[in-house]
């Protein structure tokens, strides 16, 4: 190691630890999510980065990251609903239902399709669902990841589970020599894949489908508006010795719960990890001391507002 790369990583090495908070990158193409915690832990300056549900290394768009103490909040956000633009190309079926498997069999022309087949074929796949998900899906199968069986050449089965497709919109269509591209707007439960409806609206029309383009436009509560690409982040890194969060341990958790104030009392019960009075609110709720600052999450039960979290303890 060079002198100048030995001393850059002390200098690192000795800075003070980030905020906690929330990292919303966007993700860029070809990268694995590892590869993009990877990066942000040099860039934020701790080895306390996580992420918050994987995206395809195809795929483009919002990777939610909590840092330092706010790695804890991760497994409590409510990332169950999310939305995509994608393309779909019909004429072709692949191995892996994207651009990046092989074909399987040749190229069918779909000019015949008609737009009410299509539109028939979208609406079948729209509403709550039973899809069986892509063989290079990250589910385990005998405690190894579809994905990694299927590359091994390993036949994957998998059951089909339900999902929920609240949204399947077609953008812009356009021919592309024999095969017809569709550019679509998908909102959907977490557990849809999106390459499982190419594959399955292609199927249902005879002519086969793939993915050819993926973007993640929000995850939850947490949209684009709120990601910064890695270039972005870098230079920011590169400028100020740092890059900055996207949301600080506060601002992450008043847009990811409905928020709670509570008064000197209660802020130090829920600090010592004491239950509150009930708050009559369904699910997880943020409370918020008298200085503004979160103390925790806590959700009601047998008649208590009980800590699910503390993020502030005493």
């Amino acid at each position: 190691m060079s002198g100048q790369r030995r001393e850059g990583r002390q200098q690192r090495e000795r800075r003070e630890p980030p905020p906690p908070g929330l990292l919303v990158v966007d993700k860029p193409a070809g990268w694995t999510s590892h590869d993009v915690v990877g990066r942000a832990r040099r860039l934020v300056g701790t080895r306390k980065v996580g992420h918050a549900g994987t995206l395809d290394p195809m795929a483009t768009g919002v990777l939610v990251l909590g840092v330092e103490r706010a790695t804890k909040l991760l497994g409590h956000l409510a990332l169950d609903t999310k939305s995509y633009l994608a393309t779909i190309r019909l004429g072709l079926a692949t191995s892996t239902d994207d651009a990046e498997g092989e074909p399987l069999g040749e190229p069918v022309d779909t000019a015949h399709l008609a737009p009410d087949a299509v539109a028939a074929g979208i609406a079948a796949l729209t509403g709550e669902i039973a899809q069986v998900p892509s063989s290079v899906s990250a589910i385990k199968v005998d405690g190894r990841r579809a994905y990694e069986r299927a590359r091994a050449g390993e036949e994957v089965r998998l059951e089909a589970r339900p999902v929920t497709v609240g949204r399947f919109d077609v953008l812009a269509e356009r021919a592309e020599g024999p095969y017809r591209d569709l550019d679509v707007l998908v909102d959907c439960s977490s557990g849809t894949y999106v390459r499982a409806l190419a594959r399955d609206l292609g199927a249902g029309l005879g002519v086969g489908g793939h993915l050819t383009a993926l973007r993640r436009t929000r995850v939850g509560p947490f949209t684009l508006a709120h990601a910064r690409t890695v270039e972005a982040l870098a230079a920011e890194e590169e400028e100020h010795g740092r890059a900055a969060l996207s949301l600080d341990l506060d601002d992450a958790v008043a847009t990811a719960f409905p928020r709670r104030d509570a008064d000197a009392d209660e802020a130090a019960d829920l600090s010592h990890g004491r239950p509150l009075t009930a708050a009559g609110a369904g699910g997880t709720v943020g409370v918020f001391g008298p200085d503004g600052h979160v103390v925790g999450l806590v959700a009601d039960d047998r008649g208590a507002a009980r800590p699910v979290l503390v993020l502030a303890p005493a």
